[in-house]
């Protein structure tokens, strides 16, 4: 799983480059995900703009992720292209995650 981080202040900007989160990759994602969070001091953005793809396994993933970051910090979306994003409505999720049209937006909200 390729995720290039950047740091800006507190928080941290979090790319996958990757075209799929799926079922065959969730694993991978949460983990690399995870390590990030315990580095972050604040927000964390996860940038998903190439990702193409998100099944139900890399949804569970990203829920995960977010619950095991301690209470001080957040994830935050970024870049949900209509396909993931029709995902994130659908399960309500988008309810639950502060999400942007992209992380030079998501830091200008900062």
């Amino acid at each position: 799983m390729q995720v290039t981080t950047t740091a800006h202040g507190n928080t941290i900007v979090a790319v996958v480059h990757e075209d799929r989160i799926d079922a065959s990759s969730a694993v991978q994602f949460k983990d690399t995900m995870q390590a990030i969070g315990r580095t972050a001091h604040g927000r964390v953005i996860l940038d998903l703009a190439q990702v193409q793809f998100l099944d139900s396994s890399g949804l569970g993933a990203v829920v995960a992720v977010m619950k095991a970051y301690a209470p001080g910090k957040r994830l935050e979306l970024a870049g949900l292209n209509p396909v993931v994003q029709k995902v994130f409505r659908l399960t309500r999720m988008d309810k639950v995650f502060k999400v942007y049209e992209s992380s030079a937006q998501a830091l200008e909200a900062a």
